[in-house]
C-alpha cells in the first residue's frame, strides 16, 4: 500500500542568489529522496519557498536602494529560476509574503496563545547606536560564554550548539557594521519551551533511525530549554494578531517562527491551487503519513525542537494542555535529515570572503546533473566536506564521463550501428545471466539506502553496477564479433548491456533526472521519463493588498514513467544514436577553476 510522504525542505532566504553550499544541504538531498519515493509509488508532497521576512531582507534592500518587497521579489525570482534549473521537483515552492501564509502563521500563534504557550515578557533588546534600529539575534556576534567560540551568534553557538541570547555573548558586536550594540528594555511574546520540554522529550524518545548527530544534538538541547522570543521590533514581518499589538508598526512576529510554519501554509496553498482545498490534511492529520525535513545542520534546532514544540502546543500536548487548534491534531516530523556544511578552502561559503560559487553560474557552465552528482557522491552528508575544483573535475571525468557516460555511449552506439533497434538474446550464457542478476538485485540495495537517506552509498552502489557492465563489455568484446558467424552472440551481448544500461539509468534517475531522460530516449523511450518542475506565474492578494503575479514551482510528476524496478527492454524497439551525456572537462580546470569562480 502506498504511503503518504511529506518532504519539507528548508526555506532559503530571499536576500541574494543561492550558492552550491546551500543546495547541498536543503536542495539536492530532498529532491533525490522525493524522486525515489515517487518511483516506488508513494504519494509525495514536496513543499518549501523563499523566506522573505526579517532583517536579512531589510539589510539587502537598503544596500540596493530597494524596498523590502522589491528585494524579496527580485531574489524570489532568482532562486525559483535556479531551483528549477537544478531540477528540484517541488509540488509547490512558494513564498512567505502571501496572504495565505500570514493567516496560517497567525492562526498557529493564536492557538499557542490560547493554550498558554505564548506569553508576554520584557527583555533586553539589541539596538544599533548609529541607526536606532533593532538588531536581530542572528545579526549579533560575540564570544560564546560556554565554549569560548569567538563567532557565536546571538541565538545559538554553531560550535557547541547551545541556545543563547544576545546578552549572553561576551564582547558582542553587530554583524552589519561591527559596532557594539546598545541593549534596551522591550516587551515581546515568548514561546514557553520549558512547558513543552517534557512532551518534546517523550516524542524524541520514540525517534529511531535518525542520523546520530541530529538525535544527540536535539536531546542535549531539550535539557537546557528556556523561553524564546517569537516577536521582534521590526516593521517587516507578519503582524501580531492581538488587540494592542496588531497595529504597532514596529512589532512583528519573528522570522524564524513564521518560516517553519511555512511547511503547513505551503501545503494548504498547494491544496487550494490544485483544486482540492482539504487535500493537505492527508499529509498532516494522518498518523500513518510520514514527514521528512531536509536542511543544513545550522537549522537542526528549529526543526527538531522548536517546530515540534509549536506543533505540540497547537495540539494542546504540553504541560499546560489546552485545546487542539484550528487545524486539528497536526503530525510531528518523522525524521530530521540534516546535512553538514559544504565548505571551500576549509571555510563556509562566504560572499564577503569571495569563497562562493553561485548555483546560476555553475548551471550555466556545467549543467544540473554534474552538480547533483557531486553533491550526492561527495557532498556533506555526515561530515563537513571541502569542495575543490580538482575533485569536481576528477569525478566528472572518471566517474560520470568515463564510467557511466562511456557505458551508455558504447552500448547504445554499437547496437544502433549493428541493429538499429534493441536486439534479441538468442545465445545467452552464464556471464550474461550473472550480470543481469547483479543489476536486478541492486534495486533492493540502492532502494534500501535511499529510503534511509544514505545517498552516497546508494549512488556508489548504482555506479558499481555500471562498472560491472563496463568490465562485461571489455571481457565479451562485442566489437570483435562478426555479423556472419557470431551474430547471435553479438546480439546477446548487446541486449544484455542495454538491459543493464536501462537498469542503471533507472537507479540513477533520482540523482540525475536530466540525463536519465536522455538515456531513456536513446533506448527508444517516448514521453516523459523523469518529470521536471515548471515555473508558473500565479497571483494572490498580498498582505498589503497587492495582487501582483509571482513565480512558483510546481510539476506534473504523476505523469512520468519512471518506476523503481528493472523493466525488461523490448526487442525491436528503435534506438536513437546517443550523444555524450557528460563531456570531459579540461584537467587544467581542476587547478585554475573557471574564470568566474574562486579556487577551492
Amino acid at each position: 500500500m502506498a504511503s503518504r510522504v511529506l518532504t519539507a525542505v528548508a526555506w532559503p532566504y530571499a536576500n541574494g542568489p543561492r550558492h552550491i553550499g546551500h543546495v547541498s544541504g536543503f536542495g539536492v538531498p530532498s529532491d533525490v529522496f522525493s524522486r525515489y519515493q515517487r518511483m516506488i509509488g508513494n504519494d509525495v508532497l514536496m513543499v518549501s519557498g523563499t523566506d522573505e521576512h526579517g532583517t536579512p531582507i531589510y539589510v539587502q534592500a537598503e544596500r540596493e536602494g530597494l524596498t523590502n518587497r522589491q528585494a524579496a521579489d527580485k531574489y524570489n525570482r532568482v532562486i525559483v529560476e535556479d531551483l528549477q534549473g537544478l531540477g528540484l521537483s517541488y509540488d509547490l515552492f512558494t513564498r512567505t509574503v502571501t496572504r495565505n501564509h500570514y493567516a496560517v502563521v497567525q492562526d498557529l500563534f493564536l492557538a499557542l496563545h490560547r493554550n498558554g504557550y505564548v506569553v508576554p515578557k520584557t527583555q533586553l533588546g539589541a539596538v544599533s547606536p548609529s541607526t536606532g534600529r533593532t538588531l536581530p539575534d542572528r545579526y549579533i556576534e560575540g564570544t560564546c560564554p560556554i565554549c569560548g567560540y569567538d563567532s557565536a551568534r546571538g541565538d545559538q553557538c554553531d560550535n557547541c550548539g547551545n541556545q543563547l541570547d544576545p546578552t549572553d555573548l561576551l564582547n558582542p558586536r553587530s554583524r552589519i557594521n561591527g559596532e557594539t550594540p546598545k541593549f534596551v528594555e522591550t516587551e515581546h511574546f515568548f514561546l514557553d519551551l520549558p512547558a513543552l520540554a517534557h512532551a518534546l522529550q517523550g516524542w524524541l524518545s520514540t525517534r529511531t533511525g535518525w542520523r546520530p548527530n541530529v538525535l544527540k544534538f536535539s536531546e542535549n538541547l531539550i535539557k537546557e530549554l528556556k523561553p524564546r522570543a517569537i516577536t521582534r521590533d521590526i516593521d517587516w514581518g507578519v503582524p501580531i494578531p492581538l488587540d494592542g499589538w496588531r497595529d504597532q508598526p514596529m512589532k512583528r512576529i519573528y522570522v524564524w517562527f513564521d518560516a517553519v510554519i511555512g511547511y503547513l501554509s505551503a501545503s494548504i496553498e498547494w491544496a487550494r491551487r490544485t483544486g482540492d482545498p482539504d487535500a493537505w490534511q492527508r499529509w498532516w492529520l494522518d498518523p500513518e503519513a510520514l514527514g521528512y525535513y531536509f536542511m543544513g545542520k545550522d537549522n537542526i534546532v528549529f526543526h527538531s525542537v522548536i517546530w515540534p514544540g509549536i506543533l505540540l502546543g497547537h495540539n494542546g500536548a504540553g504541560d499546560h494542555n489546552g485545546m487542539v487548534g484550528k487545524f486539528g491534531t497536526l503530525d510531528l516530523p518523522s525524521e530530521i535529515v540534516s546535512s553538514e556544511f559544504l565548505t571551500m578552502s576549509g571555510a563556509k561559503f562566504s560572499t564577503s570572503r569571495n569563497t562562493v560559487i553561485y548555483v546560476t553560474d555553475f548551471l550555466r557552465e556545467f549543467g544540473p546533473d554534474a552538480l547533483r552528482y557531486f553533491i550526492s557522491v561527495a557532498g556533506p552528508e555526515n561530515t563537513d566536506t571541502d569542495f575543490t575544483w580538482d575533485e569536481f573535475v576528477r569525478r566528472n571525468n572518471t566517474e560520470l564521463a568515463n564510467e557511466w557516460g562511456n557505458l551508455v555511449n558504447r552500448a547504445i552506439s554499437m547496437a544502433h550501428r549493428n541493429n538499429g533497434a534493441i536486439p534479441g538474446a538468442p545465445d545467452e550464457r552464464d556471464i550474461d545471466r550473472e550480470l543481469v542478476r547483479t543489476s536486478a538485485a541492486a534495486f533492493d540495495t540502492v532502494g534500501g539506502l535511499l529510503a534511509r537517506n544514505r545517498f552516497k552509498a546508494a549512488i556508489s552502489e548504482a555506479m558499481r553496477v555500471a562498472g560491472a557492465a563496463n568490465r562485461y563489455l571489455s571481457e565479451t568484446e562485442p566489437w570483435k564479433l562478426k555479423a556472419d558467424e557470431d551474430r547471435d552472440r553479438r546480439d546477446t551481448v548487446l541486449h544484455t548491456a542495454l538491459q543493464v544500461v536501462s537498469d542503471v539509468n533507472t537507479m540513477l534517475t533520482p540523482f540525475l533526472p536530466h540525463s536519465a531522460q536522455q538515456v531513456f530516449a536513446s533506448l527508444g523511450g517516448v514521453g516523459t521519463w523523469a518529470a521536471q518542475p515548471e515555473i508558473r506565474s500565479v497571483t494572490e492578494d498580498g498582505p498589503d493588498g497587492e495582487d501582483a503575479p509571482y513565480p512558483v514551482l510546481m510539476g506534473d510528476y504523476a505523469a512520468q514513467q519512471a518506476v523503481w524496478a528493472s523493466r525488461p527492454i523490448e526487442v525491436g524497439t528503435p534506438l536513437q544514436k546517443p550523444v555524450p551525456l557528460f563531456p570531459k572537462l579540461d584537467d587544467t580546470l581542476g587547478t585554475t577553476g573557471p574564470d568566474w569562480a574562486p579556487i577551492g
